[in-house]
């Protein structure tokens, strides 16, 4: 199956719907991509730190999950009801879904972090 194909077909050769499974797949994504931006945000300026303590013992990391965790869930609700019954490219979902995770897991990483603020 070609990358820009909708998806794959059953024996009669109509297309089998894949949108739940595709809107699951890169709303995870895009929750790990919010993730790492919420922690690199909260570690690189005071201001964003303040901001994410919902909890005072945890500090940041409080509203930094819990904001990453909401975005998840919005985008994923979105996503599902657009893509409902619907065939679409797994292909391209899958890959952009794989460079959000890797981009998210990176900005959580405090070598990483730390070079972009010039550290």
């Amino acid at each position: 199956m070609n990358a820009g194909q909708p998806g794959p077909e059953d024996a009669s050769g109509a297309s089998i719907p894949n949108g739940a499974a595709a809107a699951a797949i890169l709303s995870a994504g895009a929750g790990c991509f919010s993730l790492g931006v919420c922690a690199w945000l909260a570690d690189a300026f005071k201001s964003s730190a303040h901001f994410f303590i919902f909890y005072g013992p945890t500090g940041p990391l409080s509203g930094v999950t819990t904001t990453g965790i909401l975005i998840w869930l919005v985008s994923w609700g979105i996503l599902s009801r657009a893509w409902r019954g619907k065939s679409v490219p797994m292909g391209i979902i899958n890959t952009i879904s794989i460079l959000l995770l890797a981009t998210g897991l990176l900005l959580t990483f405090p070598p990483f972090g730390d070079l972009l603020q010039g550290r």
